[in-house]
Order: structure tokens, then sequence, then C-alpha cells
């Protein structure tokens, strides 16, 4: 588990900083105390990290709940009325990764998938941006158009121009310039650039400018401009943050549909997440989705019992954790202690880290999952592709997360049934004999197939050979060919011999399915 102690100790110090002030923002924008999303953050990291299967994926409380949760608490009377409600979320969680629920992941479309991560970024640039001027008037961690607020994100930016401030500015300038010097030139020129992080450097000289331009009127930042974490004065005050859940609203009606609602909701974020880290992942890991469904279903239980908003797998917070190297879930788990420490030991140090050093880190963040270069080639891959991607990101940025995955799914699902309607689909197998396998793709093969096919070339036995004939193949989604790349990869740590037949020819152990299809094989 120590082993990636190097790339997964500097990744897990970048979530960090990261997920601080994500956490108390989301604790604020959902009318909860702010304590409650730290602790949601540090029992994502330590429990849901320790019994999860995804090597890079980190858990925390999540944006996407945030308006359920502030309506839910006004709807059931008190936050402790609310708390038993998120236990129960997590019971039905469970009952969701024993009853294998965790499979409805594999069923939405690479376009989504990707358009989802591009929205996310885009709207972390847009709610960055305010924060980097030193405007900091609305919540961290929102992902609605609409704010509770009643701003847009198009508002905020407006207003932004008349609120700036210039030593938040100024900073934050310096901060971006750090971590693109960093990431761009310094990190290819020793290991020691490596191990130390951009981001800590950022942070580090972000609260030495506060201290030392603090009585300077022109450069200074206010202290609303920084990070504000509670800070106890005794250990009774410092456990008097935590909240119990008030069992004795267990038999309410309205307490198990915010349950059912917050199992279902979370369960779904969770499910996307770990999609889209997977795509996301350098090495092609392969996350179990009943096994994460499980884990995010225990760090419920735990989260609601000691006062913690609910909890998912966030892909912000993954998404940084494997932009700055991290290899396993050690990462994830030394994050959550991280955050436990410092809310402990150093909260008056925490106080002292401007809001738009922090904003300069995940404007870095959100560019590299919004890169337009993106954009190029989802067009390039044809519009079955493009216009789900397409409306998954427009739906994302200008309603919400669920409304912009759920628009893209309902067009890629069009988009299927179109193609369906000229072809049917299936995979056909052939028995195995010594080591060997022959698989026959079917005439069709869309998204809906890519559960079978990874179970299938998750089960071939080290040492084997596989026989791959697409010459029937007519149409053949670019997920599946995704698939066969990321196979490729773990084909050869496991010595797996591939032999590909088509009608262009028989290759054996191709180099690149996405080369060789052309991203767009033959079509209908």
């Amino acid at each position: 588990m120590f082993k990636n102690i190097k790339s997964d100790l500097p990744a897990s110090i970048v979530v960090f900083f990261v997920a601080l002030p994500l956490c108390l923002g989301i604790a604020l924008a959902s009318g909860a105390p702010l304590f409650s999303g730290v602790i949601a953050g540090i029992v994502g990291g330590i429990v849901v990290g320790s019994l999860s299967g995804s090597k890079i994926g980190v858990s925390g409380p999540a944006a996407g709940l945030a308006a359920i949760v502030l309506a839910a608490i006004g709807t059931l009377g008190s936050y402790e009325n609310f708390l038993v409600a998120v236990v129960l979320g997590g019971v039905i969680q469970l009952v969701f990764g024993f009853l294998r629920a965790g499979i409805i992941g594999y069923y939405f479309p690479s376009s989504v998938i990707k358009g989802m991560l591009t929205g996310i970024g885009i709207i972390i640039i847009l709610k960055q941006i305010p924060h980097f001027f030193g405007y900091d008037a609305s919540p961290e961690g929102g992902f609605t158009f609409f704010q509770v607020d009643g701003e847009s994100n198009l508002s905020q930016l407006l207003n932004t121009i008349n609120y700036i401030q210039p030593g938040s500015t100024l900073i934050g300038i310096l901060g971006l310039g750090i971590l693109i010097l960093w990431d761009k030139v310094l990190s290819k020129k020793g290991k020691i650039f490596q191990i130390i992080q951009g981001p800590l450097v950022a942070v580090v000289l972000g609260i030495v400018f506060y201290v030392v331009t603090k009585s300077n009127e022109a450069i200074g930042i206010a202290k609303t401009h920084l990070v504000s974490v509670p800070i106890p004065e005794d250990a009774a005050s410092f456990f008097g943050q935590f909240s119990v859940p008030n069992f004795s609203v267990i038999t309410s009606t309205d307490v198990w549909v915010v349950a059912f609602t917050i199992a279902l909701v979370a369960s779904l974020e969770t499910l996307l997440c770990v999609e889209a880290t997977d795509k996301l992942d350098p090495y092609k890991n392969v996350t179990p989705t009943n096994r994460e469904l499980l884990a995010q279903g225990t760090g419920n239980i735990l989260s609601g019992l000691i006062g913690g908003l609910p909890i998912t797998q966030v892909i912000v917070r993954s998404s940084a954790n494997i932009q700055s190297g991290g290899r396993s879930k050690m990462s994830a788990i030394i994050h959550g202690f991280l955050l436990l420490i410092s809310v402990v030991v150093i909260p008056k140090l925490l106080n002292m880290i401007p809001l738009s050093v922090l904003a300069a880190v995940l404007l870095i963040v959100g560019y590299k999952l919004a890169k337009p270069a993106l954009f190029k080639k989802m067009y390039n891959l044809g519009w079955k592709q493009f216009i789900p991607f397409t409306v998954t990101v427009l739906g994302i940025v200008f309603i919400d997360l669920l409304y912009g995955i759920g628009l893209g799914l309902a067009v890629g699902i069009v988009v299927i049934l179109i193609k369906s309607y000229q072809n049917s689909h299936f995979l056909h197998k052939e028995g195995k004999e010594e080591g060997k396998l022959k698989m026959t793709l079917a005439e069709e093969v869309t998204f809906f197939n890519k559960g079978a096919i990874l179970k299938e070339l998750d089960s071939l036995p080290e040492n084997s050979y596989l026989e791959l004939d697409v010459r029937k193949t007519r149409y053949l989604d670019n997920d599946i060919v995704e698939i066969l790349e990321d196979f490729a990869l773990k084909a050869k740590n496991r010595n797996i011999n591939i032999k590909l037949i088509s009608e262009r020819g028989t290759v054996e152990n191709p180099s690149s399915y996405i080369e060789f299809f052309k991203l767009r094989p033959k079509t209908a």
C-alpha cells in the first residue's frame, strides 16, 4: 500500500488544499454547520478511501446534493433530524451494493461522461474567477447555473468587475504563474520539483503574502477573503462541533423520502464519477462499482452518525488527485488525515490562506478537464458522439449537473435507437480451448454492450490468446474502441496475446485500436 507513497503524498497535499474550501463551501451552500462539511471530507477520505476499490477516486461532501440538503433541512425541521436521513440513505446504498446495482454505471455512454467532465471543468472556471479576483460573495462548491443567493454564474462574473481586490488579485496571479511554471517547466527539471508540488508552494506563498501585507491598506487581504475554518478554544468546544442524529423521527415519512432521495442521487453521482475517473486514470484501472456503493453506504452511515454531510465520490478532487500523480488509494486516505489534523492542530494557519490562491489551483483543474482540444476531438468523432457531448456540457453549465447528464443521456439513447432501428446488436463468444478464446463482435456494437465486453476481457486468464474477429461488424461504437484500447495495456501486463481479424487484414497485438479503426470504423 505504501509502495507509491512518493507519488501519493504530494498528490494528497494538493487534494487537501482543493478539498478544504470545497468542504466548507458546500456546507455553507447546504445551509448546514460549516464543520459538517469537514466531517464529511474526513470520513470520505479515511473511511471510504480505505473501503473503496478505486485507486485514485476521492470522496467527500457532494456539491450535487447541496440543493437537496438545503431543502431537506427545512422540510425536516432541524439538522439533527436530517442526519437520520443521511444514516438511512447510507443503509439503502448498502442494499444497492448487495443487490449489485453498480452495473448501472456501465450504461452511460462515454460522450456523456466526457461531457460531464468538460461541463464540470467549465463550471469550476466560472465559479473560481470571482474568487480569483477577490469577490467572495458566493459560496464555493455549487454546480447550478442559478445560485442560492439568486445570482447566476454569468451575473457573478459581471459583479466581479466592481469588487476586484488588488491584494487577492495579485497573489492569485502569482499563484497561477507558479502553478503553470511548475507544471510546464520545473516538474521536468528534477525530482525535487515532483515531490514538492506547485500548489503547496503557491499556498505557502499566499500565507507569507498575507502576513507581510496585512497592514498595507493598498494590497492587504481582508479576513473575509481568506479560508474560514472554525477555531475551537479547547477539546470540549472541538467535540461540540459534532452533531448527533435525532432518531426519534425515524418513523417519519418525510425522513424516508429524503433518505431514498439521498441514496439514489448519491449513488448515481458516485457511479458517474467512477466511470469518469476511470476514463481519466492513465493506468486504466477499473473500479468495482458494487464495492464502491458498499463503501459509500458505510461512509454515509458514519458521516450521518457524527454530524457530517452526505458523501459521494467527487470528480473535482479525483481529477486533482490524478493530475497531481496519485497512484493508489493512499492519496485519498492521507488527504482525509490531513483534513483531520489541520482542523485540530493548525486551524489558525489555515485561516491565513487567501481564497484567490485556492481559486488558482482550481482554475488549473478546471482547464485540464475542459481543454479546448477536446471539443475538436469530439467533433471529429462524428455527430453520434458530438451531439450528446455538447448537450451534456450545455445542460450542466446552464442548468445543473444532474439535469445536464439526464439530457445528454436522453440524446445518447435517441442516437442509439436510430442506429438500433437499422441494425441488431449482440455479442457472440465461442468456446475456450487450451487458453485460446475467439470473440466475434456483432454487426452492431454499442455502449450497451460495454458491461458484457468488459466482463469477458477482464475474465481472460494470464498467458492466454484472444482472437478478436470484427469482419462482420458494420458499426463499432467509440466506447468499445476505447475499451479495447484500455485493455491493450492490461493485456501486455498479463501476457495476453491478441489477434485482430478484420476486412482490412490481420494484426497481432495492435499498438492502437483507435488508430486501427480511424476513430470511426466502418459505418452502415
